[in-house]
């Protein structure tokens, strides 16, 4: 056991947990983008930056290991100076649409934005200018609000077979894509929505869901696909007693997802239902349900069966 101060407070905790996990222990709220408990260690946002007493430079929290005796300052003054400083070089990259964007309540650059009083025009510099990808029926790509955190990188990565997505290019013009530069509909993309669940900010957004409702509208229920036997976690959104789209819940490590789930649930939970899409002969078309959902050999059969 190793212990520890953090913001005057002493605690215990095993070896080899790293700052942000005491800190969350003690109900300390520290600030994080590229970080999710179900994915590797990335370390690329740095917001999660804290101050360590003897540390020559501030520490990123999810990435360092508690060592004994350590004392940590989460929100000392040079901790919120740099914070603002990453926050502000976000916002001089990024589209000022928060008034119509989908992630707008949940955002999280939106919500450490307003935390730390940091407002777009800040700092001035070149600006990325990349078409909406929306030619899929599935999941609408805007790069430009892309803040490289690559949480959805290494989802897709955990699914064995898929890696669809990874960096590509150098310093300014470093982008997420697919193998050579494809929009999602020519590449290998399985349409699991692993990307879209965990993807902190409005850069990926389901399609389906795009319009139906803000998310403070809606009362959300979650529920457990039957499908298969991973038992992936879904959620119902209900705007006034309707149920307006379905959404996948941010995936666990093993945990595929798949499109089959996500169209599936739509099926059984909504009213208003869209045609689904699934890749024939390498392109995506609209197709029956019963194709979509692997039945039609299984309704032949029955109708055969009948006659």
């Amino acid at each position: 056991m190793i212990t520890l101060t953090i913001n005057g407070k002493k605690i215990r905790v095993a070896s080899g947990t790293t700052i942000l996990g005491a800190a969350q222990k003690l109900g300390i709220d520290i600030p994080t983008l590229c970080y999710d408990p179900m994915l590797e260690v990335y370390g690329g946002c740095r917001i999660c930056v804290v101050e360590v007493e003897g540390a020559k430079s501030l520490m990123a929290a999810c990435a360092t290991q508690v060592q004994e005796g350590m004392v940590v300052y989460t929100e000392s003054e040079k901790v919120i100076k740099a914070r603002k400083e990453i926050l502000a070089l976000l916002l001089a990259n990024h589209p000022n649409d928060c008034l119509t964007c989908e992630k707008a309540g949940v955002c999280k650059l939106q919500e450490y934005a307003y935390r730390y009083d940091v407002k777009f025009g800040q700092i001035d510099g070149e600006r990325h200018n990349y078409e909406l990808e929306d030619s899929n029926p599935y999941i609408v790509r805007d790069m430009n609000k892309c803040i490289l955190c690559g949480k959805c990188v290494r989802t897709c990565a955990q699914v064995e077979g898929r890696k669809v997505l990874t960096f590509a290019y150098r310093g300014f013009k470093t982008k997420v894509t697919t193998a050579f530069d494809k929009p999602y509909e020519d590449s290998d993309c399985a349409f699991c929505f692993r990307c879209v669940a965990v993807c902190p900010v409005g850069a990926l957004k389901d399609k389906r869901a795009s319009g139906k409702a803000r998310h403070w509208e809606v009362s959300k229920e979650e529920f457990t696909c039957t499908f298969c036997d991973y038992g992936c976690k879904f959620e119902v959104a209900r705007k006034h007693g309707k149920a307006v789209y379905v959404t996948p819940k941010a995936p666990s490590e093993g945990r595929p997802l798949c499109l089959k789930g996500k169209i599936g649930n739509e099926l059984k939970y909504l009213d208003d239902v869209e045609t689904p899409y699934i890749r024939v002969e390498g392109k995506l078309e609209p197709v029956s349900w019963a194709k979509a959902l692997g039945l039609e050999e299984i309704l032949y059969k029955i109708e055969t069966e009948k006659r």
